[in-house]
């Protein structure tokens, strides 16, 4: 057996990442929490991880304890403004915290302002489809930026708006209360002009400070190469989906399946760009399949699947999505803001990370500037619409009993977090069956 390590460089960030709704509990007062008593979704999220009743305390530990060195987080807007004219003091300072306890623990903490939940107060004035939250926004990032600059720098402003606006106001699966590409268009333009006043506001602030968003990015491939029209439909899917907000960052101009949508000011505002990635979609052209433009996107059937085949292993997309950010963005720091899969058992999840962590060694061999990577995610959380029909954390959650359950990625992980690097000896302990993958003879 080959014998060699893939080695990082110094300084290189290791974490992992959660939100506030899916870990705190008991978060009555925004849209997602309607949403679940109205039977939108697999399950309630009720106590979730117990974050708000402290046991974050616990998962930091043991993310400090296995060698990890950041967590990224997200603050609930509708906890600390639970009204549009107050501010909860209180919940402030457990915000404060929980920064300054993974400070304490050797962690740099992240900060997510906007991770899909809105408060109930705005979301009943139509949330982002009109410029409304706009003047809250601001009011509100700039509330949090300086209760928490002494503990944090780095900032991601909005995560994930191409799945807030797609999967809310196209698909339905999340709360919205319309619904249409030309209410997702609005919405998308409008969270771009969030984001843009954010960046500005953190930077009046705290000048040190690194400021981006996180972006759902999915390469995607057409099903037949040769057929016009399953590639014609790739570059829909494609662009609808993903280039949004890169296409108003690099030129002002947003790029919608509409059309263009001028937000100018949203021209430069990121100090780097957050990539969350997951899988890889085929696409092929399907007439009946409306809801999608005419474009079908799947997994080959002979994938390796998850549990509920919601993602399918591809750990060379990760690379092929740095190599787009780095042509897109040349120079412009990348953090993976999310990577990770739903797998109670704990049985595909070592070859996941192993394959996706080579993969992005592949791309910082290339001398591309890849500072960290954040696992989706610490512990079992409460995944959206699916509820806990998936799980995605290193750790185990038992929800009834919130005894966390140690599954074998979670050594995994910390060996490659203590080497800064991903060993032979690692694959071969924790998925033999890739090691002739990841390190060839």
């Amino acid at each position: 057996m080959p014998k060699a390590t893939y080695h990082f460089p110094k300084g290189f960030l290791w974490g992992t990442a959660t939100a506030s709704h899916q870990v705190e509990g008991n978060n009555t007062n925004n849209n997602w929490y309607r949403w679940e008593q109205e039977g939108n979704t697999a399950h309630k999220s009720g106590l979730a991880c117990d974050w708000w009743g402290g046991r974050w305390k616990e998962d930091m530990d043991r993310a400090a304890e296995t060698g990890q060195n950041t967590h990224r987080f997200s603050i609930e807007w509708s906890r600390v403004q639970p009204t549009p004219d107050r501010w909860d003091e209180d919940a402030i300072d457990r915000y404060r915290a929980m920064a300054r306890g993974m400070t304490e623990r050797g962690l740099m903490p992240m900060v997510t302002l906007h991770h899909f939940t809105d408060p109930l107060w705005l979301f009943e004035k139509n949330a982002w489809e009109t410029d409304y939250p706009l003047a809250y926004f601001e009011k509100y990032v700039r509330k949090m930026v300086e209760a928490l600059k002494e503990y944090v720098s780095t900032w991601v402003t909005i995560n994930e708006p191409n799945v807030y606006s797609l999967s809310g106001y196209v698909a339905g699966d999340f709360p919205t209360a319309h619904k249409g590409l030309n209410v997702a268009s609005r919405v998308m333009a409008n969270l771009l002009r969030g984001h843009a006043l954010a960046y500005r506001n953190i930077h009046q602030i705290q000048r040190e400070a690194r400021v981006g968003y996180a972006l759902h990015y999915r390469p995607m491939v057409a099903a037949r190469s040769w057929f016009p029209l399953d590639a014609l439909m790739r570059n829909i899917q494609y662009n609808g989906i993903n280039m949004a907000f890169p296409s108003a960052i690099s030129t002002g101009a947003m790029k919608s399946p509409l059309g263009s949508v001028s937000v100018p000011e949203a021209k430069g505002t990121q100090d780097f760009l957050g990539l969350n990635y997951y899988s890889v979609d085929t696409v092929k052209f399907d007439l009946l399949n409306i809801k999608e433009l005419f474009g079908k996107r799947y997994y080959p059937a002979n994938s390796d699947f998850s549990a509920t085949k919601f993602i399918a292993n591809i750990p060379h997309g990760l690379y092929d999505s740095v190599k787009w950010a780095t042509s897109t963005y040349p120079s412009l720091p990348i953090l993976i803001t999310e990577n990770g899969v739903e797998d109670h058992e704990d049985k595909m999840r070592p070859r996941y990370i192993a394959g996706h962590i080579h993969q992005l060694w592949r791309a910082v061999n290339f001398n591309w500037p890849v500072k960290g990577y954040y696992h989706w995610s610490l512990v079992d959380n409460f995944e959206w619409e699916r509820g806990w029909t998936q799980r995605f954390g290193l750790w185990g959650l038992d929800t009834e009993t919130q005894v966390r359950i140690r599954r074998p990625s979670v050594d995994l992980y910390a060996e490659i977090c203590r080497e800064n690097g991903l060993s032979s000896e690692m694959v071969s302990k924790y998925c033999p069956e890739v090691l002739a993958d990841i390190f060839p003879e």
